[in-house]
């Protein structure tokens, strides 16, 4: 078999859609400079190259299809008939899925009046078995039915990166049926893809047990007299013609006319020229970096002139005020990664030390921790939280590119600094990939090709620090920078340095008490099931509610029926057994993601966590936290907020103290809308979704105001914030989308400052093409003008909903910062610990609660000239639990 050629055959269309689809979240970030979509393009690249790397083809062929209509349509009009229409964004790319085949150095053919399929069919058939083993790639199940000892149809699961092999083993064991019984089975339980409607009655299922026992829709008409009397074979016997005739349009057609011979498919490498091209013109800058080629390095500065020296034995000549600084580490968690390699410089004199024993000499410690030797770097939380692991603590970082580079725009979401210099139109670096490989291929390379690299990454850094500082002052973002952001970097490495202590005997005593509820919900499900199954198996757990006790089936996938928790709630009130099966998975997960997930990152050396805050993530500002991520504890569940009972203070007379914003988005609203009765109501105090309830339902007495009616107030006040729609809203509520709309029309005739805001922001957004936060964080929305009207939707509710949410972001950050001056400057000895959304958590020696308590408060509520009251609610205790 290793001796035979091999030959891949793809799927153009279908593949091609589904790599559409698996970047269709971030096709607002997937656009070039001339404002053409690239999503599918990037993705159906990405796929090609790793299909080919794994299977090493000699020959190649990616197929697609000629156009709309085909011999089948003159069997059967309806054929694929009722597919939703193509979305525009992937038609425009097409085109350029084909150049880049070309400039991948692959074939790519069409044939008028047929589909890929048959090309692939015929190609795929006509080989010799001797000479050929045959890979066919799709995301259509169709093709399965080539599947042959020497022919293997791989078949995309999820997105562009999961697939399914399938070997004629793989059929028998799947389905029960050989390779040619697949149209068959279309034939008889049809296929909506395709619109081919099989037999009234019939599914997948019944099919094979039908062809199991007759082998083909043949087979079960020869024996229809046979079968006993029943809706069924009336069924069949009606849909004869029917169920003939889909096998038949389900059939690929193995000797298609094909004027393409399997000796013009050899595979003899890519067009670097046309690749070159089309990487620039579709702005793929990080593959253009990839190439082995010199053509794309268009400055003055090539790889191998970046000069500098290599150091073992530093002297205090070496370090200079404002110089740039880097820490190689290979993994992301710089709390535990090993430092391979440091450097330094500026635009004449570059320094690079391998490993980590230059932080132990006295020049290098000297010079990192004066606060009047200014320094540039990448990252600069990184690098202070590692520098205290080898007791250093710097300071006089007065900027760095990362987050400078973020600010500057949001939707790139690159952390690799070459990367962000392609960007600035700096190529003399390579990619960290491309250094030291991907994955489990990761690790460190030759000296000289390491030194070299981080050699280059201080020329990077020199480079880049005027070019961002220049698009900052441009930009109006300067403040953000300097008052916020950076200040936040250093108030967040001390957060994470002191981490927060957890005691794993409270968690692993939780660990067997969930264990217990685990097994009594397990033991009810089985009971109201009837019988014991894999509760965790979909497949298993659909069958048991929509066969054997026949709920509604609301939603089927691919595998069978869905059993996602959407849908489980739908089916609440139609089982007790749907109940169970929830709050099953609810424990099930608490469990697993945080009782086990915490006890496997206490660190053992201080029985603490230490997080990490992703300062560069969200379009918001937002801060996120990973390693683990303390701010997705679910609280909403009570089993989830008992977690936080293991959060303790470091001594043991201290307690946790806990703060949070009330209503922090709303009021931002009042303040940014200017709507006068909003901010009455926050000024007097009120309870605002009471408030909102009083004047959307015409209601004078607030005592009037039910639970339910003030709920529906809170679903409005929130929606509009997020700029709902009144189908969201409806969904939310549980009511028709008439009334949604009656309640948003009337919150707006009541709050018309509100909706003028909207209007207006919306306005800005399709002129400017951004949107800023109070203090000129922006977000850019390259879709708010997009034709395509669910896309630019999408794009208006986020114009609406940043400029709330990022101010209010920004607002928390200004507090952090000026709280932690506060609690240096009055020598307390309370710590910040965590931030999580709009709360702060401390640890304080209980005598010092009362004062930390108004320092807290005052600055919360202080921060910033706002025209409405900002309000922060606070709570302590021994434990997290008891602090909020």
């Amino acid at each position: 078999m290793s001796n035979k050629n091999k030959l891949l055959l793809v799927d153009g269309n279908s593949v091609a859609f589904r790599a559409f689809f698996a970047l269709y979240q971030s096709l607002s970030r997937f656009k070039n400079s001339s404002g053409l979509h690239t999503n599918a393009i990037y993705a159906f690249h990405n796929m090609i190259l790793n299909v080919m790397e794994k299977e090493n083809p000699t020959h190649m062929l990616v197929a697609f299809d000629a156009g709309k209509t085909t011999f089948r349509h003159e069997t059967f009009e309806e054929y694929k008939a009722g597919r939703s229409k193509t979305p525009s964004e992937f038609k425009e790319q097409m085109p350029y899925i084909r150049e880049m085949c070309t400039a991948l150095g692959i074939k790519y053919y069409e044939l008028e009046n047929y589909e890929a399929d048959d090309i692939i069919g015929t190609l795929a058939k006509g080989v010799s078995k001797d000479e050929f083993e045959v890979v066919v790639l799709s995301g259509d199940k169709d093709l399965t039915q080539l599947a042959e000892e020497h022919i293997r149809v791989e078949v995309t699961v999820k997105g562009v990166s999961e697939l399914e092999s399938y070997t004629p083993e793989h059929i028998r064991e799947k389905y029960g049926l050989e390779p040619m019984q697949i149209v068959d089975m279309k034939g008889l339980a049809g296929d909506s893809s395709d619109n081919l409607p099989g037999v009234t009655g019939i599914g997948e299922k019944t099919a094979i047990t039908l062809l199991k026992e007759y082998g083909s829709v043949e087979g079960v008409y020869e024996h229809i007299d046979e079968m006993k009397k029943s809706k069924r074979k009336e069924n069949l016997i009606n849909d004869r013609e029917q169920a003939l005739m889909c096998k038949q349009l389900a059939t690929i057609n193995i000797h298609t006319p094909i004027e393409v011979t399997v000796d013009e498919l050899k595979y003899e490498g890519k067009d670097l020229e046309k690749l070159v091209a089309l990487y620039k013109e579709m702005d793929f800058k990080t593959f253009l970096s990839k190439l082995d080629t010199e053509d794309y390095h268009d400055v003055s500065e090539e790889l191998e002139d970046i000069k500098y020296e290599l150091v073992t034995e530093p002297t205090a000549e070496m370090f200079e005020d404002g110089m740039s600084v880097y820490l190689e580490m290979l993994e992301d968690n710089y709390h535990l990664a090993d430092i391979i390699g440091v450097s330094w410089g500026n635009e004449t004199n570059r320094y690079v030390a391998i490993g980590d024993d230059i932080l132990s000499h006295q020049a290098m410690i000297a010079w990192l921790e004066e606060e009047k030797l200014t320094k540039l770097t990448y990252d600069a939380k990184a690098l202070l939280v590692a520098l205290n692991r080898y007791g250093i603590q710097a300071k006089g970082i007065q900027f760095d590119s990362l987050l400078a580079a973020y600010l500057l725009d949001t939707n790139d979401k690159s952390e690799d600094l070459a990367e962000v210099a392609y960007h600035y139109n700096y190529k003399a670096i390579e990619t960290d990939e491309k250094v030291y490989g991907k994955g489990v291929k990761r690790g460190v390379p030759e000296e000289d090709v390491l030194t070299a690299h981080l050699a280059r990454k201080i020329a990077t850094l020199n480079y880049l620090a005027p070019v961002l500082k220049a698009q900052l002052a441009e930009k109006n973002q300067e403040e953000l920078f300097y008052e916020m952001e950076l200040p936040l970097s250093f108030v967040l490495a001390k957060m994470e340095i002191q981490g927060i202590r957890v005691n794993a005997q409270t968690l692993m005593t939780m660990q067997q008490e969930f264990a217990v509820t685990l097994a009594e919900i397990e033991a009810r499900i089985y009971e109201l099931a009837g019988e014991e199954f894999n509760i965790n198996s979909p497949k298993q757990l659909g069958v048991i509610l929509f066969e054997k006790m026949q709920l509604p089936v609301i939603k089927k996938t691919k595998t069978g029926y869905s059993t996602a928790v959407d849908v489980l709630e739908q089916l609440r009130d139609q089982a007790p057994i749907v109940d169970e099966i929830l709050h099953y998975r609810q424990i099930a997960k608490i469990q697993s993601t945080y009782v086990e997930g915490l006890l496997k990152v206490i660190n053992p050396n201080d029985n603490k966590i230490h997080t990490r805050y992703v300062q560069t993530l969200t379009q918001t500002g937002r801060l996120s936290s990973v390693d683990p991520n303390l701010q997705n504890i679910p609280i909403r569940l009570e089993e989830g907020r008992k977690i936080r009972q293991a959060f303790i203070p470091r001594e043991e007379n201290w307690g946790i103290f806990s703060a949070d914003y009330s209503q922090i988005e709303l009021r931002v609203l009042a303040d940014i809308s200017q709507d006068e009765h909003l901010r009455q109501a926050f000024i007097e105090d009120q309870d605002i979704h009471t408030s909102t309830a009083m004047r959307v339902f015409d209601i004078q007495d607030p005592e009037a105001v039910d639970g339910n009616i003030r709920r529906q107030a809170k679903a409005v006040n929130f929606g509009v914030v997020y700029g709902i729609s009144d189908y969201g809203l409806s969904q939310n509520l549980g009511i028709t989308r008439k009334e949604a709309k009656e309640f948003i029309d009337t919150y707006f005739e009541k709050y018309p400052g509100v909706k003028r805001y909207m209007k207006e922001i919306v306005r800005e957004a399709k002129e400017q093409g951004y949107v800023e936060t109070l203090w000129h964080r922006r977000r850019y929305l390259p879709d708010i003008n997009s034709r395509n009207f669910n896309v630019r939707s999408f794009a208006e509710r986020t114009a609406i909903n940043t400029p709330i949410q990022g101010s209010a972001a920004d607002i928390l950050k200004l507090a952090m910062i000026e709280i932690d001056q506060r609690l240096a400057k009055e020598d307390l000895q309370a710590t910040m610990l965590l931030q999580v959304h709009d709360e702060l958590v401390f640890e304080a020696p209980k005598e010092e609660i009362p004062a930390l308590e108004a320092l807290v408060k005052d600055v919360m509520e202080n921060i910033g000239a706002f025209s409405v009251p900002l309000k922060a609610d606070s709570s302590y205790g021994p434990t997290w639990y008891e602090a909020k």
